[in-house]
């Protein structure tokens, strides 16, 4: 028995001295700014194969084959700037480096991370230009990333889905607007150094700050305390959207006087992006400024106003870009020499905020935050009359000054002189030679009417949005205990919106008469019964003038739970929205439902989303999430023409959306990988449009408001990204994106025009009809490309400079359908009966819904930095579409051929005259970015 006491007591001291002589490396990474932990960062021994990936608390260890003597410690994590730290190892020893650094400030991203905020990408009221992908620049998910840098050019968009359903904050206040759900990115473009702090709830994950949409949350924080302290200065020059900008900003980081501030100025400007006449005047200015007031309060007060001004350009359909090639743009015209734009979009909308930041204790943080936001938005575009109802004199006979105009163009003529083509000819080389607006002869017929007792023919006007929004909020975060975070937030919202019109020039005129000059009666062509026949000026309302009044109370609450195999959260919100239109004008198509107060309408919104994450290794973790949801309808999509009256969408309702997504995400030292498979479901939806049709009822042509209900859509499909350090300099990259969107059902159909004998004969009862339902199931949905692939190399030198270059594929991109020619009115006269001449096997042919051609897009990006004298400068460039892919990134329908014979009779011919309308992607750009920072 003592004998093997002893060998066990031998045993022992044998084992705690093998254990106590071991040769151990450790440490913990943080963030040089937060002083945080950071997770998942790569630690290398240089020299060896030992790499390690740092825990949730960023700490590390090396414990087999440690290599003895004089090594380097390599830390590194994408986004961050890469770091070495000598260290001698001693045998049977333990060496421990606690708290390394890691700054976020990575030149090469944040300069990718600059010039991915476009305004005609991200927040145009055209087309496919609705994407968020690229604020998510941040993210260092390879997936988003992707979607950011490469595909956003072709308006992909993530999951198929708008920028509506993602939640855009800054400190915490909301600045999605309440008229179409989307944030406006040119509320605060041109201040990118000041809006790199982003804290990202991508998808269905918790998030700190709200509810949040099925594409997450993004907070900017711009909290001057919480800035990187010194300054920047940065000059770019592309040929995208501007030609130059210029920015710079400074931070102090706090003082000793316990304040801080953050001050940031920029321009961007340029003549002519891309497209022909696309002008860009932008100024940015930003201000922030923090007072620490003891250990628990601070306030911060944020100013930002960033006006701009830019040219728009149109779509155009095919037979335009045969003539006139992908950069053709036909809002615009020389005067005295110079391009000058019709459409352009000025943004003025300043924006004001006050934080309170109180930690109650080291647990509790509770920040209250208001918010203001006023100013003016506006859209110009080119108006004319028609025949002067009150004195019988031509008013120019209505002409079109679009140069695209279908009776301008070689089509119109081969179709309705087809025996005489000299006619096509002569349009053909009219068009080829001039194509642009004619200012001159604007100028001219408006002289002349002037001169003969008439008023002006033609009008510059613009279509203005005067907003003044508050919005209150405080926001709850707790930390229960080591396992469980409780958060939650009350907000409230109001907004009162004045919409009119404004002459901006009368081009040679002296006034301009207030009426619809193309209604058939006096009475139906007043726009503003209490003020007939009233003649304008420039500076002047007129055409329409209403209020619209919106308010919102919400909150939402949420607990989330943290554990060593599982984390989970469940969070739950409910919203109340209301929204009333206030007419100013009694328009004289809808004398008795335009003026005054309209009925006042309440939604209710009510949601829940839950989340759990098993973490099965520290490689292999598994991700499920749901939600389901109801949406008050947007602003846009509830008055059917809110500028003439106020009725409603018929059975309008809250929108139901129900989301499951599951994800797989591989993380080792080498590779990372996530794969995520999603379904979504939105029902109840309604869309609102505009537009001129032939064949409503039969042979009739009407501008109708065309209201679809009840509309539902199915989004499901994978998304796989993978990166792989295959040494310390050279990374490889691979995306894919699959998905299916389509309409899930047949949705309702109404439309609405002015209630005149024409309509009336069309079938419409006081300007309204319903044509039933529209066979849209199995459409596909126009979200840009259903499927995009990427695979890319990239090369960081250890001397400071990198290069990548990435080989993108896009395929599935599907025209936006007219529903309206999928209504029982595409086969029926105005009795109701078939055509005699309807051929059903022709009919489905018209109706097979276009796919555009599949594309590549090859892109190539680099960039030097250099240290010099305590000044760090850096460069970086770009080419997107370096092979001058010519493709079709969006498009629509016309609806102007609204039945069989109108469709199948344009179709006929080689150039349809009312063709679908096309949006091109942009051939090869560049853009250059040199940056010193200080």
């Amino acid at each position: 028995m003592k004998n093997v006491l002893l060998f066990f007591l031998l045993g022992l001291f044998s084992v705690f001295t093998i254990y106590s002589q071991q040769t151990i490396v450790k440490g913990s990474v943080k963030n040089v700014v937060s002083f945080e932990p950071i997770e998942n960062v790569i630690v290398r021994i240089e020299g060896t194969s030992l790499s390690s990936l740092t825990n949730t608390l960023g700490e590390f260890v090396f414990s087999k084959n440690v290599p003895l003597g004089e090594q380097i410690l390599q830390i590194y994590k994408e986004g961050y700037a890469e770091k070495r730290y000598p260290i001698t190892v001693n045998k049977g020893e333990t060496v421990n480096i606690t708290d390394m650094t890691l700054d976020k400030d990575l030149s090469g991203n944040d300069d990718l991370f600059t010039i991915t905020l476009s305004d005609d990408e991200l927040n145009d009221d055209t087309s496919g230009a609705d994407n968020i992908s690229g604020l998510l620049a941040s993210s260092l998910d390879i997936f988003q990333r992707t979607a950011a840098f490469e595909f956003s050019s072709s308006f992909f968009k993530i999951k198929g889905l708008d920028s509506n359903n993602g939640s855009v904050l800054i400190n915490g206040i909301e600045m999605n607007k309440f008229y179409n759900g989307r944030p406006q990115w040119s509320n605060w473009g041109g201040i990118n150094d000041v809006l790199r702090n982003q804290e990202l709830a991508l998808g269905l994950s918790s998030s700190n700050y709200n509810f949040g949409g099925i594409l997450g949350t993004t907070n900017i924080n711009v909290r001057a305390s919480q800035a990187r302290s010194g300054g920047r200065v940065t000059y770019s020059s592309s040929n995208r959207s501007y030609t130059n900008r210029l920015m710079a900003t400074y931070a102090s980081g706090l003082l000793k006087n316990n304040w801080a501030y953050t001050i940031s100025v920029g321009r961007r400007w340029g003549n002519e992006g891309y497209q022909e006449a696309t002008s860009y005047k932008s100024n940015s200015f930003f201000a922030s400024v923090e007072k620490k007031i003891n250990d628990k309060h601070s306030l911060n007060f944020t100013g930002i106003y960033t006006p701009n001004r830019r040219g728009k350009s149109s779509p155009n359909t095919q037979e335009v870009y045969n003539l006139k090639g992908i950069k053709y743009n036909e809002y615009w015209g020389r005067q005295d020499g110079e391009k000058r734009n019709s459409r352009i979009k000025e943004v003025n909308e300043p924006i004001i905020m006050l934080n309170h930041y109180w930690e109650i204790n080291t647990k509790t943080i509770l920040n209250t935050n208001a918010g203001y936001q006023f100013g003016t938005l506006g859209n110009s575009r080119l108006d004319y009359n028609g025949t002067d109802l009150i004195t019988g004199f031509p008013q120019g006979g209505g002409a079109n000054p679009s140069p695209t105009y279908y009776q301008k163009l070689p089509s119109y003529f081969e179709r309705n002189f087809p025996e005489d083509l000299q006619f096509a000819y002569g349009a053909l080389k009219d068009f080829e030679n001039n194509g642009q607006i004619d200012w001159e002869a604007m100028y001219f017929a408006n002289i002349n009417n002037t001169q003969n007792g008439g008023n002006a023919i033609y009008a510059l006007y613009e279509d203005r949005v005067d907003d003044t929004q508050l919005t209150l909020n405080t926001i709850l975060n707790a930390e229960i205990n080591d396992n469980v975070i409780l958060n939650a937030a009350v907000n409230y919202k109001a907004l009162k919106s004045e919409n009119f019109a404004e002459v901006l020039d009368l081009l040679g005129g002296l006034s301009y008469l207030d009426i619809d000059g193309f209604a058939t009666n006096i009475n139906e062509a007043q726009n503003d019964l209490l003020n007939p026949n009233r003649i304008v000026d420039v500076g002047d309302k007129f055409k329409y003038h209403y209020n619209v009044h919106a308010n919102e109370l919400s909150a939402y609450t949420q607990a989330q739970f943290t554990y060593n195999k599982v984390d989970f959260y469940i969070s739950g919100s409910i919203k109340q929205t209301q929204y009333q239109r206030e007419g100013i004008y009694q328009n004289g198509g809808f004398p008795d439902s335009s003026l005054g107060k309209g009925a006042k309408l309440t939604f209710m919104g009510v949601g829940g989303k839950g989340g759990l994450t098993y973490k099965l290794t520290g490689k292999h973790v598994f991700d499920v999430n749901t939600s389901y949801r109801f949406k008050a309808p947007s602003l846009q999509n509830t008055y059917s023409n809110s500028r003439e009256n106020h009725n409603i969408v018929p059975d309008i309702s809250e929108e139901k959306i129900l989301v499951v997504d599951a994800n797989y995400i591989f993380r080792s030292p080498i590779v990372k990988a996530k794969l995520t498979g999603y379904y979504t479901k939105i029902a109840d939806a309604s869309e609102i449009s505009f537009f001129f049709a032939d064949g409503i009822g039969g042979d009739n042509t009407a501008f109708v408001q065309e209201i679809l209900q009840g509309i539902e859509k199915k989004h499901i499909g994978v998304e796989f990204g993978v990166e792989t350090q295959l040494t310390p300099a050279i990374k490889i990259k691979g995306v894919a994106a699959i998905g299916q969107f389509t309409y899930n059902n047949n949705p309702n159909l109404f439309l609405s025009t002015e209630p005149d004998n024409e309509s009336l004969e069309a079938g419409f009862i006081d300007g309204f009809k319903d044509f039933g339902q529209s066979k849209l199931e199995n459409y596909k949905l126009a979200a840009g490309p259903q499927n995009a692939y990427s695979i890319g190399l990239e090369y960081r030198d250890p001397d400071f400079w990198w290069f990548g270059a990435t080989v993108n594929f896009f395929s599935n991109t599907y025209i936006d359908v007219s529903p309206l020619t999928r209504s029982s009115n595409f086969n029926t006269d105005f009795d109701g009966n078939t055509f005699n001449d309807y051929d059903e096997t022709l009919a489905r042919e018209l109706l097979k819904q276009e796919r555009f051609d599949d594309y590549m897009v090859v892109n190539l990006v680099g960039g030097k930095s250099w240290k010099i004298a305590g000044y760090y400068v850096s460069f970086f460039a770009s080419i997107n579409n370096l092979l001058d892919e010519i493709y079709k990134s969006g498009g629509f329908e016309q609806g102007r051929n609204a039945n069989y014979r109108e469709l199948r009779d344009d179709k006929a011919l080689g150039i349809p005259v009312f063709g679908p309308k096309y949006w091109y992607g942009r051939g090869t750009t560049y853009f250059l970015n040199l940056n010193l920072r200080f």
